[in-house]
Parts: C-alpha cells; sequence; structure tokens
C-alpha cells in the first residue's frame, strides 16, 4: 500500500480522535468557560438597586455609540477592606491545615492498604469511598449531633467522668477543621495508595540487606518516591476546602470567617453581584496558582 493510501486509511480513526479530544473541550467550554466570562464581566460593572443587581457592561449613550462601562471599583473595595483580605487569609490557613491534616492521617492508612492482601484489598478500597455513598449534607449534619454540648461526644465523656461540665466543641475552628478532614479525607488517601502501591518492595529489601533501618529506609526511599501522590492528594485536599461553604457555615460559629460564606452573603444577602463577582475571580486566580504549582512540582519530580 503506498503512503497516500496509507494516509487516506488513517483520516477516519485521526477524524474520530479529533471529536473524542473535542467532547470535553467543548463541555468545559460551556460549563465552564461562559459562566467563567459572565462572572468576569460583571465583577467589572458597577452595583445598581435593580434586577440584576449590576450595571451592563456595554450601553448605548445619547448619541447612539456603544460605550464600555467598565470599573475596578469591585477589586479596589476589596484590596482596601481588611475584610477580605482576612478571608482569603483564613480560608488558605484553613485548608492548608486541613490538607496537612489529612496527609499526616490518610499516609498511613495509604501505607497500611498496600500492605493487605490482594484477596481483601478491594474491600479496604471499598470501606474508604463508601462514606461517598452517603449524602454530604447528611454527613456533617451528623457531626453536629456527635459535637453538640448534649451530644454523644460530651454525653460519652461526661458519663466516663472526665469532664465536669460538656466541652464547647461545636461551633469552633476544631470542628471546621474535623469536618474538613473527614470530608476530603478519601481524596488524600487514593492517590497516595496508588503512588505507594506500585512502589519497587525490592529496593526497601535491598535497602534491608546493607543495613539501612527501616525508620531511615521510609524517609529516603518510601517517601521521595511517594511525592507525587503526596502532591495530587495535598492539592485534592486544599482547592476545596479553600472555597467551602457547607462545612464553616454548620460547624464553624459566627467568627468563622471564609471566602466560600463572604461569597454566599455578597451574593444572597447583600446583592453585591459585582463584589461577590470580582472575589470569585480572584479566588480562582488562587486556585489556578495552586494548580500551576502542582504541575510545576511533579513535573520536576519526573525530571529528577
Amino acid at each position: 500500500m503506498s503512503a497516500a493510501a496509507r494516509s487516506e486509511a488513517s483520516l477516519p480513526g485521526r477524524g474520530a480522535r479529533r471529536l473524542l479530544i473535542a467532547v470535553p473541550f467543548a463541555w468545559l467550554g460551556l460549563f465552564f468557560a461562559l459562566p467563567f466570562l459572565r462572572v468576569l464581566a460583571i465583577s467589572f460593572s458597577e452595583p445598581v438597586i435593580a434586577q440584576p443587581p449590576y450595571q451592563a457592561l456595554f450601553a448605548w449613550n445619547a448619541d447612539g455609540q456603544l460605550v464600555l462601562q467598565a470599573t475596578l471599583a469591585s477589586y479596589r473595595l476589596i484590596a482596601a477592606d481588611l475584610l477580605y483580605l482576612k478571608a482569603y487569609g483564613h480560608s488558605i490557613e484553613v485548608a492548608f491545615g486541613a490538607a496537612v491534616g489529612c496527609l499526616v492521617l490518610g499516609y498511613p492508612m495509604a501505607y497500611a492498604l498496600t500492605r493487605v492482601a490482594r484477596a481483601w484489598r478491594g474491600l479496604a478500597l471499598l470501606l474508604i469511598v463508601l462514606p461517598f455513598w452517603t449524602s454530604f449534607l447528611l454527613r456533617v449534619y451528623a457531626w453536629i449531633g456527635l459535637l453538640s454540648n448534649h451530644g454523644t461526644i460530651n454525653n460519652g465523656l461526661l458519663a466516663l467522668g472526665l469532664i465536669d461540665h460538656p466541652l464547647t466543641l461545636l461551633k469552633t475552628d476544631f470542628a471546621v477543621y474535623l469536618g474538613i478532614i473527614y470530608a476530603y479525607l478519601p481524596f488524600m488517601i487514593l492517590p497516595l495508595y496508588a503512588s505507594l502501591e506500585k512502589l519497587d518492595r525490592s529496593l526497601l529489601e535491598a535497602a534491608a540487606d546493607l543495613g539501612c533501618r527501616p525508620l531511615r529506609a521510609f524517609f529516603t526511599i518510601t517517601l521521595p518516591l511517594s511525592l507525587p501522590g503526596v502532591i495530587a492528594g495535598f492539592a485534592l485536599v486544599f482547592i476545596p476546602a479553600l472555597g467551602e461553604f457547607v462545612i464553616p457555615d454548620l460547624l464553624g460559629g459566627a467568627d468563622t470567617l471564609m471566602i466560600g460564606r463572604v461569597l454566599w452573603e455578597e451574593f444572597f444577602a447583600n446583592r453585591a453581584w459585582p463584589v461577590a463577582s470580582a472575589l470569585a475571580v480572584l479566588m480562582l486566580a488562587l486556585v489556578s496558582a495552586v494548580m500551576a504549582l502542582q504541575s510545576w512540582l511533579q513535573r520536576r519530580g519526573q525530571l529528577t
């Protein structure tokens, strides 16, 4: 068969691949790019008392000319108001702390999964993802019953005589951290398990034969080789926790200031859509920076 004939024969396959690749791009364009561009446009508009509560970005003037009515007022307000800066800072702090907590708890669990017999490994993984079969909101409400002043934890401690009066567990930062770690722990365990499961056990055996202690072998062999899973799991926990709204609203106190809660209040309570849109754009920029850092770290790890 000639080169031209082979090229023609490969055209249908090439077209099918292009069509297959076009489907996710079309999905992202329709359900992410277009809504984001709409939010971006609103962030440059002026708030008004109307429906919708923002000024059109383009309008016709008295001379019949189409003029742009863009403004940076919302971004200036965010930069000048410490409330929004504190919300971003506290959100980053909580998301980072929750990701570290998930890593501390998830790494031993993922490592233990790799040691489970293959006949039972599927069941162990099922138990890890089993909470996802229950409503997220229902699981958060369950923590309210556990952490309240007359909840299961305080009643148990009182019955054992370990405390004299109920502990304030609900409506605290502790409850927020606990709820986020509980909700997103599987997102840390699964990437870590995928990374640790591919680890060559012969490297650890060789290290042991050369007199390397188990703890040193872990820090010099196991941990460095599992860093891709650590980075992926950290990003999978940090990014959604950064904009979390339900857990801080239900388990946190009135002073639990996170950007997801501020966004809701600006959109629905204050009806300040331009400010809320600007907050959303800045949060997306922050998430994009985290994803870019994750990608850079993973590429660097592959090169080294």
